[in-house]
This record gives structure tokens, sequence and C-alpha cells, in this order.
């Protein structure tokens, strides 16, 4: 029995992940009004009309990073909770995960500081929407971590976390592929954590 999934399939799948992480790092270095489609298919090897065979327009292709980001970022903060432990494990968990995606992700964590308002209605909608999730998977362990603590306060920990750790890829580029990057990722997880917990 076969999976149904074609080779055609996943060749399209393909070109679709690499047009979204090229159009990243383009969007990420110049902007989103400062790329053009020719910009953009000539990073992944088509013809600039090329890419409308896999997205309606630039703007769309803007949706599917900053959406797609989003939607990463909820499921693996599910998969924390759903993984148990106690909350200080499940707290350095998800201090970890986020960690990974900022020294991973740092072209989209610029395009979203950036572009996110060049997003159609309902894409930003769509983004808003799964970042409120996102966040109430954090409220919830630092509940369980802070059980006195009022949520409001709590709120403002996991955003003054996520400013620390999203803002440090702007800085530490040049480290993400040397061999100190370990050393980064385990600064930023204590100093989160430190955060956190105080």
């Amino acid at each position: 029995m076969t999976s149904g999934v074609t080779e055609r399939d996943r060749a399209k799948a393909d070109r679709q992940a690499s047009i979204l992480h090229e159009a990243a790092r383009l969007f990420a270095e110049r902007g989103f009004s400062g790329v053009s489609l020719e910009d953009l298919g000539a990073a992944v090897g088509v013809s600039g009309p090329a890419l409308y065979r896999h997205f309606a327009n630039k703007q769309a292709l803007l949706g599917a990073i900053l959406i797609g980001v989003s939607e990463r970022l909820l499921a693996g903060g599910r998969r924390v909770i759903d993984g148990g432990g106690t909350p200080s494990v499940q707290l350095e968990a998800i201090i970890a995960f986020h960690v990974d995606f900022a020294l991973s992700d740092a072209d989209v964590i610029r395009v979203q500081d950036r572009d996110l308002a060049s997003l159609a209605d309902d894409d930003r909608h769509t983004v808003r929407r799964l970042q409120r999730e996102y966040v109430e998977t954090w409220i919830g362990i630092l509940s369980a971590v802070h059980p006195e603590r009022p949520e409001a306060e709590l709120r403002v920990r996991a955003h003054a976390c996520f400013g620390l750790i999203n803002s440090t890829p702007h800085s530490v580029r040049a480290l993400r592929s040397q061999p100190d990057a370990g050393a980064v990722r385990g600064i930023l997880e204590s100093m989160a954590l430190a955060a956190l917990t105080a």
C-alpha cells in the first residue's frame, strides 16, 4: 500500500520549502517591500512569474512564512505540555525549544518584527491568534511554577522572556555557525530561566 504521495508531490513540497526559506532570508535582509518576485525567483532558480504556481502573490508568501512559524511555535509549546514532567522541567523544556527556534529562525524573527503590518488582514489575525495561544502555553507552565503570582505578572514575564530570546539572534548571527554557538545557546537558556524563576 502506498502513502499516496507522488514524486511530483514531494518535488513541489521541496520547491515550496525552498521558496519560503529564500523569501525569509531576502525579506530579512531587504524588507518585504525591497524584494521583488524576480529577486525571489532568481534565489530559487525560477522565473518570477513561475512563483505564481506556488503562491498567489508576494503577500501570500509572507503570510505563509509567518503563519507557518506561528503554527510551529504553538505545536512545539503543546508538545512540551503533552510531554508531562514537573513544572520546572516543562519550563526548562519550553525555554530550550524557544531558544532553538530563535537561533535557527533568526530571519523569520526579523521578518515578523519589521513586516507584520504588510500581511493581509486575515493572515495577520491568524498570526495574532496563534501567537496568543502560544503565549498561553507559557502562562500555563509559569502558573504552575509560580502559583502565588497573578496572571498579569506572569504574562509580563513571558513577553519579557520572548524579548530577551528573540532579540539575541540580531547580535549573535556570526556566532550561530561557530564552535561557540553552543555557548550562546547555554547563555540564553540560563538567562531566560533566571529571569522567569526570579
